[in-house]
Order: C-alpha cells, then sequence, then structure tokens
C-alpha cells in the first residue's frame, strides 16, 4: 500500500485509555507519511487538553460536558448544561472540519467524539472508530452505526457494532512494550535499585493513582510491615495520593517496599516484575498481554457500565489473568499477589495464556484501515 500524505482529525479523550491509543494511531500515520497533517479534538478541561500537545500535537478542544449521574447540586447544574454543550460543541465541531478540511475523521471514544465525528458525518467524510473496551462506550456505541469501519480490541463486539464494519486490530499501545528478556529484567532492576535474588511485585494504580489499591497496600504494610521477607514490590501509589503515603510511610522501616508517585520507565517497571497488580482499563490490559505479564486485575467499580470488568474477565476467562473485587482487596488482594508470585509454574501457564492475546501490530492494522477508508471515498 502506498501511504500519501493525509489530513487527519482524531477526536476524543477524557481518559489515558482514550489519549495514548490515539497518539499511537497519530504516531503510526507520521511514521508511514511524515507529512500527514493531524489534529486532535478534545473536551474543555479534560486530560486530553495537556497531553496531546505533550506528544507533539496540535489540539482544539470543544466545551462538551457528559452526563453525570450521581446526583448533588454540582452535577444537576452540569446537567443542565448538556444540551446548550452539546450545541455549541457541534457549531464549533463543523467549523473545525470547515478549517482544516480532513480526508478522514478518527473516533477514540470520549464527549468529544461524537459532535466530531457527527459532523463529519454529515459532510460526507469517512469515519473510523476504536474502541478499546470488551464493552462499547455509549460515544462509539452512537457512532458506530454509520462508521465506515470500527476497530475493536475483544471478540464478540457484534453485540455493539454491525458484524461486516468490526476488524479486530487490538488496542494501540506504547512502542516499548514488548516481551520481555533477561537482558532487559537485570536492565529493571538495577534502574529501580531491586534485589535480583528477590522476588518482585509491581503495584500500579495509574498517574493519578488508585485509592483501593493504595489502601490494601498500607492494610498489608500495617499488618506486616516487610522487612525480611523474599519479595520486594514497587509501589506506584499515584500523584493525587503522594502525601497520604508519605504520612503513613513516615517512621516505618519497611526496605522492601520502594514508593513513587510516578513510573518514568514503564517498559522497566513491567520487565522487573514477576508479578503485576493493576487496574484493568483497556490499555493497561493491552500493555500487560504485550508484555506477557502475570496479572492480579482489581477492577475499577467506578467506570461507566463497568467496562474494566469485562476487560479483566475476557482475560481470566483463558486463564490468562487473576481477578479480585475491589470491594475485597483490602482483605485479599496482597494475599492473592504473594501466593502467586511464588508459584513460578502458575506464573508461566498465566505468561503463556497472556501472550496470544496481544496485538503488537495494532497501530499498523488501524492505520490501514484509515487508508482504506480514504481511498473508498
Amino acid at each position: 500500500m502506498t501511504y500519501k500524505k493525509l489530513r487527519v482529525i482524531i477526536s476524543g479523550g477524557g481518559t489515558g485509555g482514550h489519549i495514548f491509543p490515539a497518539i499511537a494511531i497519530a504516531n503510526k500515520l507520521k511514521e508511514l507519511n511524515p507529512s500527514t497533517e493531524i489534529l486532535f479534538v478534545g473536551a474543555e478541561g479534560k486530560m486530553e487538553m495537556e497531553k496531546v500537545p505533550a506528544a507533539g500535537y496540535n489540539i482544539v478542544g470543544l466545551p462538551i460536558v457528559g452526563l453525570q449521574r450521581r446526583l448533588n447540586l454540582k452535577n444537576f447544574i452540569n446537567n443542565i448544561q448538556v444540551p446548550f454543550k452539546w450545541l455549541a460543541s457541534r457549531q464549533k465541531a463543523a467549523k473545525v472540519i470547515s478549517d482544516f478540511a480532513p480526508d478522514i475523521a478518527v473516533g477514540v471514544g470520549g464527549y468529544a467524539s461524537a459532535p466530531l465525528l457527527r459532523m463529519a458525518g454529515k459532510k460526507g467524510i469517512p469515519t473510523l472508530i476504536q474502541e478499546q473496551n470488551s464493552f462499547a462506550g455509549l460515544a462509539n456505541k452512537m457512532l458506530g452505526k454509520k462508521a465506515g469501519c470500527v476497530c475493536v480490541a475483544y471478540e464478540g463486539m457484534e453485540r455493539f457494532f454491525p458484524a461486516d464494519k468490526i476488524v479486530f486490530s487490538g488496542n494501540p499501545i506504547r512502542s516499548e512494550i514488548h516481551p520481555y528478556t533477561e537482558e532487559d529484567r537485570a536492565e529493571a532492576l538495577s534502574f529501580y535499585g531491586l534485589n535480583p535474588a528477590k522476588r518482585h511485585i509491581f503495584v500500579v494504580g495509574g498517574s493519578l493513582g488508585s485509592g483501593t489499591l493504595n489502601a490494601s497496600m498500607k492494610e498489608w504494610i500495617s499488618a506486616k510491615c516487610p522487612g525480611g521477607e523474599d519479595v520486594e514490590v514497587l509501589w506506584q501509589c499515584g500523584s493525587y495520593y503522594k502525601k497520604d503515603v508519605d504520612d503513613f510511610m513516615y517512621g516505618r522501616e519497611c526496605p522492601n517496599v520502594h514508593y513513587t508517585d510516578f513510573i518514568k520507565r514503564m517498559d522497566l517497571a513491567y520487565a522487573g516484575a514477576d508479578v503485576v497488580i493493576s487496574r484493568s482499563g483497556a490499555s493497561s490490559v493491552s500493555e500487560l498481554c504485550a508484555a506477557r505479564k502475570a496479572v492480579v486485575f482489581v477492577p475499577s467499580p467506578n467506570v461507566a457500565e463497568d467496562h474494566q470488568t469485562h476487560n479483566a474477565m475476557a482475560l481470566v476467562n483463558k486463564d490468562a489473568a487473576l481477578i479480585v473485587k475491589d470491594s475485597e482487596a483490602r482483605e485479599k488482594l496482597l494475599p492473592t499477589a504473594l501466593e502467586l508470585v511464588h508459584d513460578t509454574k502458575r506464573i508461566a501457564k498465566l505468561s503463556k495464556n497472556i501472550a496470544p492475546l496481544s496485538r503488537l501490530d495494532a497501530a499498523q492494522t488501524i492505520a490501514d484501515e484509515i487508508y482504506k477508508l480514504v481511498l473508498k471515498k
């Protein structure tokens, strides 16, 4: 296939699970043809307005907001504004499309993708949807019926989208995430100052952190205060919780627990871990599949349609991961991970079973579908 110069709008965001795959798609398109021009469209005030420029791309914000289900005064005021901000977002999306004149519009889920792709469709511009989760989000379900192609990462997505439009692509991930060698492991342990003679658990709660994972760690440390065991823990507590964890750890001598608010080298954190404890957002699941890690998932209950549980169970049902409910994590999470980290045969089986679920060529597959739609135009 000849990869000619394109003009592409990529729209969506709200969470890292939408943003990082979107950036991976953009990077692949630029790799295939450096002359390709890409514009992101996000929601004002959401994290994409910071993350996308940091990745080197321009972004335009729409004033759109979503309906809030929890009832309080702030959310009531927000919900009153929804239809007005929807109309304003459609108008701004139409202007963005007219000014940029894209060859195609790509939606990755999140508030901003709905008005942008709706207006693109009305103007006869091809659209492609990328659905990261095993349970489709509301915006993508709305847009999928009229999209030219829907790229998915899980089986059984005919429940949400027309079967003839579905392409199994997997989720695009950061290029540095891959199956690791013993040399990678040695580099990782050296980088994080970990002891090669010990077993290693990596606890990761995302950039902001996870209250449940942190509470589970604190519960375990309070009861055991690890000191002489043969296990070291690398604990990413998140920037939001850093002060709280600092206060908790003050005065405690726990040499086998290494905590930080932010992981600079996620690839090395994965490489050094025998077992990973993680939430089960789409990007995390895809990275752990690519890294072929033994993982204990703790799905967040605070997401739409409980999609993190669906994501985790897609692996658990293939004996490719373990799961602990959020409500049971304080009691069961660390004991489950500690039992697993000492069971090398179980780790090997989980690693073997998770490997076929990875798609290292996801970004390339999606880029090829983008070009196919443009050529059909």
